[in-house]
């Protein structure tokens, strides 16, 4: 008996262990659809890896100061079409937004599909989210624009703070604007693979600073606007004065701060070009009223003191009524029934002491 139970309970936990197993390793993380548009994956294709050197050897710091998670390459196909993509999820839209502007190319071509794309040839560069998709094509055709739409539509898209864009990016001039030359950056190693003009040691990234970077076209050649934004308008002054202060090629660097953004213009730009571009740098404080346009009812001291009164009136209205009622019923009654429902003999008497 003792050997049957023995087996019974080593039979019951070999069960369990097989199952939770394989619910640990079939757990659906995958970021890719299985199919879309007719295409399917290849699921000896599949690689996942939590490691951002697998996703690009060569900037892997830079993936992870975007806040890389993992990536997940696929080969799909469809008839006799190959599709060749990797998926690079990230902590949040900006870390997916900051890769890709980190990845395109000015001569790179926009493309119409999901939050930005960009294409070369057969790749295709766009993101959604916080997932940012390099797809390479073996040949393209007129239907190519939409099966990426579907692919794009299949990916799951962050909720709450996680899904909202940075804004740093819209405070760059719009004049004379070079195309896709447009960056986001988070962290001094991509600042510096980018080449950006200003020391990251100047930008003080303990500071946990954003970057915006864009080039614009001068009457003297190209210039370079860097924006960054500080927490605090306090720290951005205090940056900007030791900017200023540094030992940089005079002449070719002009500051401005606004808010807590100092904008940065440096290159081949007349003076007035460059005061032209800081002044298109303005930062807007969003103020949120709370205060009511009107008065609130609630709080109109002359609606509650004839609040107060009309009350008093009501209760005296009630009092009346009552004792109208509660006096007519004892005199009809008496009328009707003397003596025998009030002022009955036994209800009046009481008792009397004689003391003397």
């Amino acid at each position: 008996m003792r050997r049957f139970f023995a087996s019974l309970l080593l039979t019951l936990l070999v069960s369990v262990a097989f199952a939770a197993g394989p619910a640990k390793e079939t757990k659906d993380s995958s970021v890719l659809p299985a199919n879309f548009n007719g295409w399917q994956k290849n699921a000896a294709s599949v690689k996942t890896s939590s490691d951002p050197a697998v996703a690009d050897q060569a900037d892997a710091a830079v993936l992870k100061e975007y806040g890389f998670s993992d990536v997940e390459t696929v080969t799909y196909t469809r008839d006799d079409r190959r599709m060749e993509v990797k998926a690079a999820r990230f902590s949040d839209t900006s870390g997916a937004y900051g890769a890709f502007t980190f990845y395109v190319l000015p001569q790179m071509q926009t493309e119409k599909i999901s939050d930005q794309a960009v294409s070369n040839n057969k790749r295709i560069l766009f993101y959604r989210g916080n997932v940012l998709v390099d797809v390479t094509l073996d040949r393209i055709t007129a239907m190519s624009a939409a099966d990426l739409r579907a692919l794009s539509d299949a990916l799951p898209h962050p909720r709450g703070t996680t899904s909202t864009p940075p804004t740093l990016p819209l405070h760059l001039p719009k004049p004379s604007y070079v195309p896709h030359t447009e960056h986001y950056v988070m962290g001094p190693v991509a600042m510096e693979r980018l080449q950006l003009p200003l020391p990251s040691s100047l930008v003080d990234f303990s500071k946990e600073p954003e970057i915006a970077s864009a080039t614009y076209k001068s009457s003297e050649g190209e210039a370079t606007v860097i924006l960054i934004a500080y927490p605090t308008p306090q720290i951005a002054m205090e940056r900007v004065r030791a900017m200023q202060s540094a030992s940089l090629p005079a002449g070719r660097f002009q500051f401005k701060r606004s808010g807590p953004i100092v904008a940065v213009v440096n290159g081949n730009v007349p003076a007035s070009e460059a005061q032209s571009l800081l002044a298109s740098v303005n930062y807007d404080a969003e103020v949120t009223l709370n205060e009511p346009t009107k008065p609130d009812p609630k709080n109109n001291i002359g609606n509650l003191i004839v609040g107060v009164f009309m009350l008093i009136g009501l209760l005296l209205v009630i009092s009346l009524i009552l004792g109208v009622a509660f006096g007519g019923v004892r005199v009809i009654a008496k009328k009707l029934f003397p003596d025998r429902v009030f002022d009955r003999p036994e209800d009046v008497e009481f008792i009397r002491l004689n003391l003397k």
